[in-house]
């Protein structure tokens, strides 16, 4: 990756997605898997803002992993957190307490090279227009169902969440997401989920899937994890970490982002328009009562999904959104026999 391209993806994430101006003060956090683009991003920094810091710390074992205390304290102390880690900070209690401080946070977990020049040099207003479109269908909807053609098919309660757009636009006081962005998400109603859930794009920390991996979900929990291979061992010991809380549903999003495409980094691939996505574990920042420092999303490619039983997405296709081009990893039609492992 040529360095002129990542140099200038890093300023354009500062200044027209963070909104850094040269009388603030930034804070880049990163580690050794990432450094190259933390020091990217720092380097940047310095030539934008008042004062630009860059802290290192050891990667966290698993995403909403709490970081040091001392970069913790520091988050709270400058106008723009950047973290560009290995593992998300997003959904951590260091992240939550620099929010409610007023610090703008941009989360990139596991960013690449290639995500930051395809997702950060593009048209902002294409993926804050779909996402609000598709935030939009989300207005009191009760009772959300997604099946897809590998089988998927649950249901799950929503009444009275918030619902988050997340166009990675993070100008204002307080404001916190990924970067890039473009998603709506929500955390289900702890206990209302139910069904089979059918991951067959990616998984985060196990990449692209090779096998699809089968959840059965009874009361918002995972009760039996099954597929061909070894991706759905390692899964199932990723979310059996935790007991009970972290085999939890604790969110559901619909990828708004139409550069984004499946990488195998679950950054991006949960951003990919046509695809949507569920994760086990904490949802505290988004309105849930899952309080446990493990976050892992699953990639479902072409769903179909009903609000309140109105079909509002086709095979992976947003009704009445047209002109986009849908990016996702395009695999065989034919569903996966299960397979207990």
């Amino acid at each position: 990756m040529p360095l002129l391209k990542l140099q200038k993806a890093s300023r354009i994430a500062l200044k027209s997605f963070m909104g850094l101006e040269e009388g603030e003060t930034l804070l880049v956090i990163s580690d050794e898997m990432m450094r190259d683009i933390g020091l990217s991003l720092y380097e940047a920094g310095t030539l934008i803002a008042k004062e630009s810091f860059y802290l290192e710390m050891k990667s966290r074992e698993n995403n909403g992993q709490e970081p040091p205390e001392q970069i913790s304290e520091m988050m709270k102390t400058v106008d723009v957190v950047v973290a560009a880690t290995s593992r998300s900070l997003t959904h951590t209690n260091a992240r939550r307490e620099a929010s409610k401080l007023g610090v703008r946070v941009g989360t990139m977990p596991n960013i690449t090279e290639e995500t930051m020049v395809r997702c950060l040099n593009t048209n902002s207003n294409k993926v804050v227009e779909v996402t609000e479109f598709v935030h939009g269908l989300f207005k009191d909807v009760n009772e959300i169902r997604v099946t897809s053609k590998k089988g998927t098919d649950v249901t799950f309660k929503a009444t009275g969440r918030k619902v988050i757009p997340s166009t990675g636009i993070l100008r204002n006081i307080g404001d916190a997401g990924n970067l890039p962005s473009g998603e709506v998400y929500l955390a289900p109603i702890e206990g209302t989920t139910n069904g089979r859930l059918v991951f067959d794009g990616s998984i985060a920390g196990i990449g692209l899937l090779s096998h699809s991996v089968f959840v059965d979900v009874e009361n918002g929990i995972a009760t039996k994890i099954a597929g061909k291979g070894g991706e759905a061992r390692v899964f199932g010991r990723v979310i059996n970490r935790y007991d009970d809380l972290s085999r939890t549903i604790g969110e559901f999003g619909i990828g708004t982002n139409p550069f984004a495409k499946l990488t195998g980094d679950i950054l991006e691939d949960e951003k990919a328009l046509g695809t949507c996505h569920f994760a086990f574990g904490n949802n505290i920042s988004m309105g849930g009562t899952v309080d446990v420092p493990l976050h892992v999303d699953g990639i479902i490619i072409k769903p179909t999904i009903y609000f309140d039983g109105k079909m509002i997405m086709k095979n992976g296709k947003v009704i009445d959104l047209p002109g986009y081009n849908y990016t996702y990893v395009k695999k065989g039609e034919e569903a996966e026999d299960e397979t207990d492992d």
